[in-house]
């Protein structure tokens, strides 16, 4: 090739230079390009034009910055591709796939782009659709999240925990919780639906977007409720559907306002759960019974739609009639029998037997009992009524004096004890007291328990009777013979007998004789022996009774009395001989003697 030739072929590529056509549309690529003998073949005026060229793109390309938006034209569509034209030195290249969302994509479409490469290997600039979007995206979302603005999303699948939307072309989070403000059952029936939702979670770190359709409702549900909160009145009548059901009560949708029928005010009978008359979902009127100064808590009643059932109850009922009822409620002090639906008496345990030792009701009646009964009380005006069902038979008290006259004797059965004595059931409703004093003749008891255990069976004798009162007294020891009658001449005053110390203390001692149901008690003073010494414990001695009481069952005896006893009839004979004639030597001395040891003993 000629040197001329050469030159018309390198200033055929600088026109093309100068008509901004692209590289790839070149014979030659910048890579092939020999600018050696390009640059060789150039005079002064071609070369100043050449730098000025260079410096016009570099300018060009350094405006084209990333992360920047511009607007583009289509100016030609290939089979994979989009020619973009954004006023720059050269077109950019988009693929079709980044159009996939828009298939109607035509030339002369205007499209946001953003550089993506500023050459490839080609030299050709290569443009972003998707980021441009994207960026796009971002911006409008984080927009959205601070105007707290409504948006549209495209609910693409389900995912773990709620659902994936597309919102302005990111993909976005919905819990399931956020779905509605009821819980949701089946997930994929919202699969493929547009629907509105609130932005309200961003994590720029993680591009994580969290979006909530369940804030529109609440948003307008509170709307709602002012609404109906301010026309609230009591009385007022109105219609909800059940919407949680308790233990203690139902909890009431009135339309974006939550309102409590308490388990007591779902109806005029007693029900166990409110569950029994209601479900989730049921549609019922209400009556609004209360609320606080702010309408935050309603209390709502059903039962109060229908008048009370002591209204409808038979005018001809009165006290003595007999009644059947069910046993709604059960509590130790009685039982709660259903007359009527919602109209209930009390038994009170007391008016189960005629017993007088007061059980729980459980040991009469169980719930769902039916039993009989007799109105001891009616009271209309407050709605209470009180029932017995001892009034069925007979009062055991109404012929007590020919069953158990005073000096019958009979059997009976321990039910209780008291400090002072035991409580004896002769039949049902018909007891009687033995004081501690009438159980044993001989026995020293400090409590009932020591004589006998409940449950056990006594012979008993009636006392005293008192039909007013409805008393019974009764006697145990009273049936054997009083062996202090005896005692009373055995252990008369004055009279000896052997004994033992079985106990000695500060006061006195205590002496068991012969018969072992006698004890005596010898009082200090009274303990001293003839030598000098003191009684000890288990000593065997002999001892004077000097106090006998039969009604207390009281011996006081002394054993210094058994040898001082001896000295006064010697210094008493000696005081009479005295007397008769005039004493003699002998006489003197013996007094003298007696003198002293009566003085040592008052020592």
């Amino acid at each position: 090739m000629s040197k001329k030739t050469q030159n018309e072929d390198q200033e055929t590529q600088v026109e093309d230079l100068k008509i901004n056509k692209p590289l790839s549309n070149a014979n030659v690529s910048t890579e092939d390009f020999d600018w050696e003998s390009f640059e060789s073949g150039l005079d002064e005026e071609d070369r100043k034009e050449k730098a000025e060229l260079e410096k016009m793109y570099d300018d060009t390309l350094e405006d084209l910055e990333e992360n920047t938006v511009f607007k583009g034209k289509v100016v030609r569509l290939t089979d994979r591709e989009a020619i973009v034209d954004i006023n720059f030195k050269s077109e950019g290249v988009i693929s079709l796939n980044e159009f996939r969302y828009n298939p109607n994509l035509a030339v002369g479409d205007e499209v946001e782009v953003m550089v993506d490469k500023r050459e490839d290997k080609n030299g050709q600039l290569i443009l972003s659709h998707r980021k441009a979007r994207t960026l796009n995206a971002w911006d409008a979302v984080n927009a959205a999240h601070d105007s707290q603005e409504i948006v549209n999303g495209y609910i693409k699948a389900r995912t773990k925990g709620g659902m994936i939307v597309d919102v302005f072309g990111i993909e976005a989070f919905l819990p399931g919780s956020q779905i509605d403000v009821k819980p949701i059952r089946d997930y994929e029936q919202y699969v493929g639906k547009t629907m509105e939702f609130k932005v309200v979670k961003i994590n720029p770190e993680f591009k994580n977007v969290v979006v909530s359709h369940k804030a529109l409702i609440e948003a307008d549900i509170e709307e709602q409720k002012k609404e109906i909160v301010a026309q609230l009145e009591k009385g007022q009548v109105l219609e909800g559907e059940v919407k949680n059901i308790t233990s203690y009560g139902v909890f009431v949708d009135l339309g974006g306002v939550d309102g409590l029928i308490h388990i007591t005010d779902l109806s005029w009978s007693r029900i166990n759960h409110p569950s029994e008359i209601l479900e989730d979902g049921q549609k019922i009127k209400v009556v609004i019974l209360d609320f606080d100064e702010d309408k935050s808590r309603i209390q709502l009643g059903v039962k109060q739609l229908e008048p009370h059932p002591w209204e409808a109850l038979d005018s001809n009922l009165k006290v003595g009639d007999k009644v059947k009822g069910k046993v709604v409620v059960l509590a130790d002090y009685g039982a709660f029998v259903e007359i009527a639906p919602g109209v209930e008496g009390l038994i009170h345990v007391s008016e189960m037997s005629w017993s007088t030792h007061l059980r729980s009701a459980q040991d009469f009646v169980h719930v769902g009992d039916e039993v009989e009964a007799v109105i001891l009380t009616l009271d209309r005006e407050d709605r209470k009524m009180s029932l017995g069902m001892k009034q069925l038979t007979p009062d055991p008290w109404t012929d007590i004096t020919a069953k158990y006259p005073v000096g019958s004797v009979h059997k009976g059965k321990v039910r209780n004890f008291t400090n002072f004595g035991v409580f004896v059931e002769l039949e049902e409703g018909v007891d009687g007291l033995i004081y501690i004093s009438d159980l044993s003749w001989t026995k020293k008891i400090k409590h009932p328990s020591e004589f006998c255990n409940v449950d056990d069976m006594l012979d008993v004798i009636v006392l005293e009777l008192d039909v007013e009162a409805r008393r019974l007294s009764l006697g145990h020891k009273q049936l054997t013979e009083n062996p202090w009658d005896k005692y009373e001449t055995k252990y008369g005053v004055g009279t000896k007998h052997s004994g033992k110390a079985v106990d000695v203390f500060d006061k006195g001692a205590t002496i068991q004789f012969e018969d072992a149901d006698v004890e005596a008690f010898a009082p200090a003073r009274t303990l001293e022996k003839e030598d000098g010494s003191r009684v000890k414990k288990g000593e065997e001695l002999e001892f004077v009774v000097i106090e006998f009481n039969k009604e207390f069952r009281r011996v006081v005896v002394s054993h210094s009395a058994t040898y001082r006893a001896e000295e006064e009839k010697a210094a008493k004979k000696v005081m009479d001989s005295q007397t008769t004639e005039t004493a003699t030597l002998g006489d003197i001395d013996e007094l003298a003697e007696l003198k002293k040891k009566m003085e040592e003993g008052e020592k």
